[in-house]
Protein backbone atom coordinates (compact mmCIF):
# COMPACT_ATOMS: atom_id res chain seq x y z
CA UNK A 1 0.00 0.00 0.00
CA UNK A 2 2.85 2.37 0.85
CA UNK A 3 4.55 1.56 -2.44
CA UNK A 4 1.29 2.26 -4.30
CA UNK A 5 0.87 5.65 -2.55
CA UNK A 6 4.46 6.60 -3.43
CA UNK A 7 3.83 5.58 -7.03
CA UNK A 8 0.68 7.75 -7.24
CA UNK A 9 2.54 10.64 -5.60
CA UNK A 10 5.36 10.33 -8.17
CA UNK A 11 2.88 10.34 -11.06
CA UNK A 12 1.19 13.43 -9.64
CA UNK A 13 4.57 15.12 -9.29
CA UNK A 14 5.44 14.36 -12.92
CA UNK A 15 2.09 15.77 -14.06
CA UNK A 16 2.43 18.93 -11.96
CA UNK A 17 5.78 19.70 -13.59
CA UNK A 18 4.69 18.71 -17.11
CA UNK A 19 3.67 21.07 -19.83
CA UNK A 20 0.07 19.86 -19.55
CA UNK A 21 -0.17 21.47 -16.11
CA UNK A 22 2.12 24.49 -16.53
CA UNK A 23 1.30 25.72 -20.06
CA UNK A 24 -1.72 27.86 -20.84
CA UNK A 25 -3.85 27.89 -23.99
CA UNK A 26 -1.66 30.53 -25.66
CA UNK A 27 1.28 28.14 -25.68
CA UNK A 28 -0.75 25.64 -27.66
CA UNK A 29 -1.82 28.27 -30.16
CA UNK A 30 1.85 29.13 -30.68
CA UNK A 31 2.64 25.44 -31.15
CA UNK A 32 0.08 25.37 -33.98
CA UNK A 33 1.57 28.54 -35.50
CA UNK A 34 5.06 27.04 -35.32
CA UNK A 35 3.74 23.98 -37.14
CA UNK A 36 2.37 26.21 -39.91
CA UNK A 37 5.73 27.97 -40.24
CA UNK A 38 7.55 24.63 -40.37
CA UNK A 39 5.17 23.59 -43.17
CA UNK A 40 5.86 26.79 -45.10
CA UNK A 41 9.61 26.36 -44.65
CA UNK A 42 9.71 22.73 -45.78
CA UNK A 43 6.83 22.36 -48.22
CA UNK A 44 6.76 25.85 -49.74
CA UNK A 45 10.49 26.57 -49.15
CA UNK A 46 9.77 30.09 -47.85
CA UNK A 47 13.19 31.26 -46.61
CA UNK A 48 13.79 27.82 -45.01
CA UNK A 49 17.31 28.54 -43.75
CA UNK A 50 15.89 30.93 -41.18
CA UNK A 51 12.18 30.18 -41.03
CA UNK A 52 12.79 26.54 -40.04
CA UNK A 53 15.03 27.23 -37.00
CA UNK A 54 12.80 30.15 -35.97
CA UNK A 55 9.71 27.95 -36.11
CA UNK A 56 11.38 25.14 -34.17
CA UNK A 57 12.68 27.56 -31.54
CA UNK A 58 9.10 28.80 -31.19
CA UNK A 59 7.93 25.19 -30.81
CA UNK A 60 10.51 24.38 -28.13
CA UNK A 61 9.90 27.45 -25.95
CA UNK A 62 6.15 26.91 -25.92
CA UNK A 63 6.58 23.26 -25.01
CA UNK A 64 9.28 23.95 -22.42
CA UNK A 65 9.40 27.64 -21.39
CA UNK A 66 12.32 26.99 -19.01
CA UNK A 67 14.61 26.62 -22.04
CA UNK A 68 14.74 30.44 -22.12
CA UNK A 69 14.79 30.90 -18.34
CA UNK A 70 17.30 33.37 -16.93
CA UNK A 71 19.69 32.06 -14.26
CA UNK A 72 18.38 32.45 -10.72
CA UNK A 73 19.92 32.24 -7.25
CA UNK A 74 18.68 30.12 -4.35
CA UNK A 75 19.28 30.79 -0.65
CA UNK A 76 20.61 28.10 1.68
CA UNK A 77 21.45 28.48 5.33
CA UNK A 78 25.21 28.51 5.86
CA UNK A 79 24.80 26.12 8.77
CA UNK A 80 22.75 23.70 6.65
CA UNK A 81 25.32 23.82 3.85
CA UNK A 82 28.18 23.14 6.27
CA UNK A 83 26.27 20.30 7.90
CA UNK A 84 25.72 18.71 4.49
CA UNK A 85 29.37 19.18 3.47
CA UNK A 86 31.21 18.16 6.59
CA UNK A 87 31.71 21.69 7.88
CA UNK A 88 33.28 22.98 4.67
CA UNK A 89 32.69 26.58 3.61
CA UNK A 90 31.77 27.68 0.08
CA UNK A 91 32.86 30.58 -2.06
CA UNK A 92 29.31 31.94 -2.49
CA UNK A 93 28.08 35.42 -1.62
CA UNK A 94 26.54 35.57 1.85
CA UNK A 95 23.43 37.56 2.79
CA UNK A 96 22.16 38.08 6.31
CA UNK A 97 18.44 37.90 7.03
CA UNK A 98 17.50 38.37 10.66
CA UNK A 99 19.96 36.36 12.72
CA UNK A 100 20.65 33.86 9.93
CA UNK A 101 23.29 33.83 7.21
CA UNK A 102 22.50 32.40 3.81
CA UNK A 103 24.59 31.40 0.82
CA UNK A 104 23.42 32.79 -2.53
CA UNK A 105 23.84 29.74 -4.72
CA UNK A 106 23.60 30.49 -8.48
CA UNK A 107 21.49 28.20 -10.64
CA UNK A 108 22.08 27.52 -14.33
CA UNK A 109 19.69 29.18 -16.80
CA UNK A 110 18.06 27.59 -19.84
CA UNK A 111 20.13 26.67 -22.89
CA UNK A 112 18.57 29.30 -25.14
CA UNK A 113 19.08 32.02 -22.55
CA UNK A 114 22.83 31.78 -23.09
CA UNK A 115 22.59 31.45 -26.87
CA UNK A 116 20.25 34.45 -26.90
CA UNK A 117 22.97 36.70 -25.49
CA UNK A 118 24.40 36.89 -29.01
CA UNK A 119 21.14 38.55 -30.08
CA UNK A 120 20.77 40.68 -26.97
CA UNK A 121 24.32 41.99 -27.16
CA UNK A 122 24.10 42.63 -30.93
CA UNK A 123 26.69 40.00 -31.89
CA UNK A 124 24.83 37.72 -34.32
CA UNK A 125 23.47 40.28 -36.85
CA UNK A 126 26.91 41.79 -37.68
CA UNK A 127 28.32 38.27 -38.09
CA UNK A 128 25.46 37.46 -40.47
CA UNK A 129 26.38 40.62 -42.40
CA UNK A 130 29.98 39.38 -42.56
CA UNK A 131 28.76 36.26 -44.33
CA UNK A 132 26.40 38.22 -46.59
CA UNK A 133 29.27 40.49 -47.61
CA UNK A 134 31.44 37.49 -48.47
CA UNK A 135 28.67 36.12 -50.69
CA UNK A 136 27.69 39.40 -52.37
CA UNK A 137 28.89 40.68 -55.71
CA UNK A 138 28.72 44.49 -55.64
CA UNK A 139 29.79 44.62 -59.29
CA UNK A 140 26.32 45.56 -60.64
CA UNK A 141 26.10 48.41 -58.13
CA UNK A 142 29.60 49.68 -58.98
CA UNK A 143 28.84 49.46 -62.69
CA UNK A 144 25.61 51.43 -62.25
CA UNK A 145 25.96 53.79 -59.23
CA UNK A 146 22.48 55.19 -59.89
CA UNK A 147 21.25 51.95 -58.32
CA UNK A 148 22.05 53.53 -54.97
CA UNK A 149 19.10 55.87 -55.49
CA UNK A 150 16.72 52.95 -56.02
CA UNK A 151 18.00 51.25 -52.88
CA UNK A 152 17.48 54.48 -50.95
CA UNK A 153 13.97 55.00 -52.36
CA UNK A 154 12.96 51.51 -51.23
CA UNK A 155 13.62 52.53 -47.62
CA UNK A 156 10.45 54.64 -47.85
CA UNK A 157 8.57 51.88 -46.07
CA UNK A 158 10.75 52.21 -42.97
CA UNK A 159 9.96 55.85 -42.31
CA UNK A 160 6.29 55.82 -43.34
CA UNK A 161 5.67 52.85 -41.05
CA UNK A 162 7.49 54.61 -38.24
CA UNK A 163 4.92 57.41 -38.47
CA UNK A 164 2.06 54.90 -38.57
CA UNK A 165 3.36 53.05 -35.51
CA UNK A 166 3.64 56.28 -33.52
CA UNK A 167 0.06 57.12 -34.54
CA UNK A 168 -1.10 53.75 -33.15
CA UNK A 169 0.41 54.51 -29.77
CA UNK A 170 3.79 52.78 -29.90
CA UNK A 171 6.70 54.62 -28.33
CA UNK A 172 9.30 56.23 -30.57
CA UNK A 173 11.78 53.40 -29.98
CA UNK A 174 9.16 50.72 -30.63
CA UNK A 175 8.01 52.52 -33.79
CA UNK A 176 11.59 52.65 -35.06
CA UNK A 177 12.02 48.92 -34.47
CA UNK A 178 8.73 48.16 -36.25
CA UNK A 179 9.56 50.45 -39.17
CA UNK A 180 12.81 48.65 -39.94
CA UNK A 181 10.73 45.66 -41.11
CA UNK A 182 10.24 47.70 -44.29
CA UNK A 183 13.88 47.17 -45.16
CA UNK A 184 13.13 43.45 -45.66
CA UNK A 185 16.35 42.58 -43.87
CA UNK A 186 15.99 40.17 -40.96
CA UNK A 187 19.41 40.68 -39.30
CA UNK A 188 18.99 44.46 -39.46
CA UNK A 189 15.50 44.22 -37.94
CA UNK A 190 16.88 42.07 -35.12
CA UNK A 191 19.84 44.39 -34.56
CA UNK A 192 17.68 47.52 -34.34
CA UNK A 193 15.02 45.86 -32.19
CA UNK A 194 17.59 44.50 -29.74
CA UNK A 195 18.86 48.08 -29.30
CA UNK A 196 15.57 49.97 -29.24
CA UNK A 197 12.74 47.65 -28.20
CA UNK A 198 13.94 44.17 -27.10
CA UNK A 199 10.49 43.39 -25.69
CA UNK A 200 9.17 43.29 -29.29
CA UNK A 201 11.95 41.12 -30.70
CA UNK A 202 9.85 37.98 -31.21
CA UNK A 203 6.96 39.51 -33.18
CA UNK A 204 9.23 41.81 -35.21
CA UNK A 205 11.69 39.05 -36.12
CA UNK A 206 8.95 36.65 -37.16
CA UNK A 207 7.23 39.39 -39.19
CA UNK A 208 10.49 40.44 -40.88
CA UNK A 209 11.48 36.93 -41.91
CA UNK A 210 7.95 35.95 -42.88
CA UNK A 211 7.67 38.89 -45.27
CA UNK A 212 11.15 38.19 -46.65
CA UNK A 213 9.96 34.67 -47.38
CA UNK A 214 6.79 36.00 -49.03
CA UNK A 215 8.61 38.33 -51.44
CA UNK A 216 7.51 36.30 -54.52
CA UNK A 217 3.87 36.65 -53.41
CA UNK A 218 3.73 40.22 -52.06
CA UNK A 219 5.80 42.11 -54.62
CA UNK A 220 4.44 41.16 -58.10
CA UNK A 221 0.92 42.62 -57.64
CA UNK A 222 2.40 45.92 -56.43
CA UNK A 223 4.92 46.00 -59.28
CA UNK A 224 2.26 45.34 -61.90
CA UNK A 225 -0.18 47.84 -60.42
CA UNK A 226 2.38 50.66 -60.59
CA UNK A 227 3.84 49.98 -64.05
CA UNK A 228 2.56 49.64 -67.59
CA UNK A 229 3.14 46.69 -69.90
CA UNK A 230 5.42 48.88 -72.00
CA UNK A 231 7.56 49.80 -68.99
CA UNK A 232 7.81 46.17 -67.84
CA UNK A 233 9.01 45.18 -71.31
CA UNK A 234 11.97 47.61 -71.40
CA UNK A 235 15.26 45.86 -72.18
CA UNK A 236 18.19 47.53 -70.43
CA UNK A 237 21.71 47.88 -71.82
CA UNK A 238 24.39 45.46 -70.66
CA UNK A 239 26.42 46.64 -67.66
CA UNK A 240 30.05 47.62 -68.12
CA UNK A 241 32.82 45.36 -66.77
CA UNK A 242 34.08 46.26 -63.29
CA UNK A 243 37.82 46.14 -62.59
CA UNK A 244 39.38 44.30 -59.66
CA UNK A 245 40.72 47.57 -58.26
CA UNK A 246 37.20 49.04 -58.16
CA UNK A 247 35.92 45.94 -56.38
CA UNK A 248 38.65 46.19 -53.72
CA UNK A 249 38.32 49.93 -53.16
CA UNK A 250 34.52 49.89 -52.96
CA UNK A 251 34.14 48.20 -49.52
CA UNK A 252 36.93 50.32 -48.04
CA UNK A 253 35.46 53.60 -49.31
CA UNK A 254 31.92 52.73 -48.21
CA UNK A 255 33.13 51.76 -44.74
CA UNK A 256 35.06 55.00 -44.28
CA UNK A 257 32.24 57.25 -45.52
CA UNK A 258 29.40 55.55 -43.61
CA UNK A 259 31.40 55.20 -40.38
CA UNK A 260 32.39 58.88 -40.38
CA UNK A 261 28.91 60.17 -41.19
CA UNK A 262 26.86 57.64 -39.23
CA UNK A 263 28.92 55.74 -36.60
CA UNK A 264 25.90 53.75 -35.34
CA UNK A 265 25.72 51.99 -38.72
CA UNK A 266 29.37 50.92 -38.51
CA UNK A 267 28.85 47.46 -36.92
CA UNK A 268 26.55 46.34 -39.74
CA UNK A 269 28.09 48.15 -42.71
CA UNK A 270 31.65 47.53 -41.51
CA UNK A 271 31.16 43.77 -41.18
CA UNK A 272 29.29 43.66 -44.51
CA UNK A 273 32.18 45.36 -46.25
CA UNK A 274 34.82 43.30 -44.44
CA UNK A 275 33.17 40.14 -45.75
CA UNK A 276 33.11 41.63 -49.25
CA UNK A 277 36.79 42.59 -49.00
CA UNK A 278 37.56 38.98 -48.06
CA UNK A 279 35.80 37.94 -51.27
CA UNK A 280 37.26 40.50 -53.65
CA UNK A 281 40.85 40.58 -52.38
CA UNK A 282 41.46 37.03 -53.58
CA UNK A 283 44.15 36.41 -50.96
CA UNK A 284 42.09 35.01 -48.06
CA UNK A 285 40.10 32.27 -49.76
CA UNK A 286 39.83 30.11 -46.64
CA UNK A 287 38.54 32.98 -44.52
CA UNK A 288 36.09 34.01 -47.22
CA UNK A 289 34.77 30.46 -47.55
CA UNK A 290 34.43 30.15 -43.76
CA UNK A 291 32.47 33.41 -43.56
CA UNK A 292 30.18 32.28 -46.38
CA UNK A 293 29.62 28.75 -45.13
CA UNK A 294 30.60 27.42 -41.69
CA UNK A 295 30.35 30.68 -39.72
CA UNK A 296 27.22 31.82 -41.55
CA UNK A 297 25.49 28.48 -40.98
CA UNK A 298 26.36 28.31 -37.27
CA UNK A 299 25.22 31.86 -36.56
CA UNK A 300 22.06 31.30 -38.61
CA UNK A 301 21.13 28.33 -36.41
CA UNK A 302 21.80 30.19 -33.16
CA UNK A 303 20.03 33.33 -34.36
CA UNK A 304 17.01 31.48 -35.69
CA UNK A 305 16.25 29.24 -32.72
CA UNK A 306 16.80 31.95 -30.11
CA UNK A 307 14.71 34.53 -31.96
CA UNK A 308 11.95 31.95 -32.33
CA UNK A 309 12.26 31.19 -28.62
CA UNK A 310 11.25 34.77 -27.78
CA UNK A 311 7.81 34.14 -29.32
CA UNK A 312 6.05 32.72 -26.27
CA UNK A 313 2.28 32.64 -26.19
CA UNK A 314 1.98 35.35 -23.54
CA UNK A 315 4.16 37.74 -25.58
CA UNK A 316 3.11 36.89 -29.11
CA UNK A 317 -0.68 36.63 -28.82
CA UNK A 318 -1.60 40.23 -28.15
CA UNK A 319 -3.09 43.24 -29.93
CA UNK A 320 0.37 44.75 -30.26
CA UNK A 321 1.58 41.72 -32.19
CA UNK A 322 -1.35 41.92 -34.61
CA UNK A 323 -0.59 45.61 -35.14
CA UNK A 324 3.09 44.79 -35.74
CA UNK A 325 2.21 42.13 -38.33
CA UNK A 326 -0.06 44.58 -40.19
CA UNK A 327 2.44 47.44 -39.95
CA UNK A 328 5.19 45.11 -41.17
CA UNK A 329 3.16 44.26 -44.27
CA UNK A 330 2.54 47.94 -44.92
CA UNK A 331 6.23 48.70 -44.41
CA UNK A 332 7.26 46.08 -46.92
CA UNK A 333 4.60 47.17 -49.42
CA UNK A 334 5.55 50.85 -49.15
CA UNK A 335 9.23 49.92 -49.57
CA UNK A 336 8.45 47.99 -52.75
CA UNK A 337 6.23 50.81 -54.06
CA UNK A 338 8.86 53.46 -53.25
CA UNK A 339 11.48 51.59 -55.28
CA UNK A 340 9.16 51.04 -58.25
CA UNK A 341 7.95 54.65 -58.31
CA UNK A 342 11.50 55.97 -58.22
CA UNK A 343 12.29 53.48 -60.99
CA UNK A 344 9.50 55.06 -63.05
CA UNK A 345 11.05 58.46 -62.42
CA UNK A 346 14.44 57.19 -63.62
CA UNK A 347 12.74 55.62 -66.62
CA UNK A 348 11.26 58.99 -67.54
CA UNK A 349 14.53 60.85 -66.92
CA UNK A 350 16.50 58.36 -69.03
CA UNK A 351 13.93 58.42 -71.86
CA UNK A 352 12.95 54.79 -71.42
CA UNK A 353 16.35 53.22 -70.71
CA UNK A 354 15.56 52.05 -67.14
CA UNK A 355 13.02 49.32 -66.46
CA UNK A 356 11.07 50.43 -63.35
CA UNK A 357 10.77 46.83 -62.18
CA UNK A 358 14.34 46.84 -60.90
CA UNK A 359 13.29 49.43 -58.32
CA UNK A 360 11.33 46.79 -56.41
CA UNK A 361 14.65 45.02 -55.73
CA UNK A 362 15.72 48.00 -53.62
CA UNK A 363 14.43 46.16 -50.56
CA UNK A 364 17.31 44.13 -49.22
CA UNK A 365 15.90 40.63 -49.55
CA UNK A 366 18.96 39.36 -51.45
CA UNK A 367 18.71 37.81 -54.02
CA UNK A 368 15.01 36.99 -53.96
CA UNK A 369 13.82 40.50 -54.77
CA UNK A 370 16.14 40.66 -57.79
CA UNK A 371 14.81 37.31 -58.98
CA UNK A 372 11.24 38.59 -58.70
CA UNK A 373 12.17 41.60 -60.88
CA UNK A 374 13.62 39.18 -63.44
CA UNK A 375 10.54 36.94 -63.33
CA UNK A 376 7.98 39.74 -63.72
CA UNK A 377 10.02 41.31 -66.53
CA UNK A 378 10.23 38.03 -68.45
CA UNK A 379 6.49 37.51 -68.17
CA UNK A 380 6.07 40.56 -70.42
CA UNK A 381 9.16 40.03 -72.58
CA UNK A 382 10.73 36.54 -72.58
CA UNK A 383 13.95 38.01 -73.97
CA UNK A 384 14.35 40.42 -71.09
CA UNK A 385 17.11 39.69 -68.57
CA UNK A 386 16.91 42.07 -65.61
CA UNK A 387 18.63 39.99 -62.94
CA UNK A 388 22.05 41.68 -63.01
CA UNK A 389 20.46 45.12 -63.33
CA UNK A 390 18.19 44.36 -60.36
CA UNK A 391 21.13 43.13 -58.27
CA UNK A 392 22.45 46.72 -58.15
CA UNK A 393 19.42 48.09 -56.27
CA UNK A 394 19.19 44.83 -54.32
CA UNK A 395 22.67 45.04 -52.79
CA UNK A 396 22.34 48.80 -52.35
CA UNK A 397 19.21 48.02 -50.35
CA UNK A 398 21.34 46.01 -47.94
CA UNK A 399 23.56 49.04 -47.40
CA UNK A 400 20.52 51.32 -47.30
CA UNK A 401 18.76 49.31 -44.60
CA UNK A 402 21.94 49.26 -42.50
CA UNK A 403 22.28 53.02 -42.87
CA UNK A 404 18.59 53.48 -41.98
CA UNK A 405 19.22 51.33 -38.91
CA UNK A 406 22.07 53.61 -37.91
CA UNK A 407 19.86 56.68 -38.35
CA UNK A 408 17.12 55.21 -36.17
CA UNK A 409 19.53 54.11 -33.44
CA UNK A 410 21.36 57.44 -33.41
CA UNK A 411 18.11 59.45 -33.19
CA UNK A 412 16.03 57.18 -30.94
CA UNK A 413 18.67 55.26 -29.00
Amino acid sequence: MVIWDEFIHSIEGIFRTSGFATNDWRNYVMIVISGILIYLAIKKQFEPLLLLPIAFGMLLVNLYPAIMAAPQTTLQLVSDYQAAHGGATANYAIVTMGNQQYYQIPQVGGLFYYLYQGVKLGIYPPLIFLGIGAMTDFGPLIANPKSFLLGAAAQLGIFTTFIGAVFLGFTGKQAGAIGIIGGADGPTAIFVTSKLAPELLGPIAVAAYSYMALVPIIQPPIMKALTTKKERSIVMEQLRPVSKLERILFPIIVTVIVSLILPDACPLVGMLMLGNLFRESGVVGRISNTAQNELMNIITIFLGVTVGATATGSVFLSLKTIQIIILGLLAFSFGTAGGVLFGKLMCWASHGKVNPLIGSAGVSAVPMAARVSQKVGQEENPGNFLLMHAMGPNVSGVIGSAVAAGVLISILG
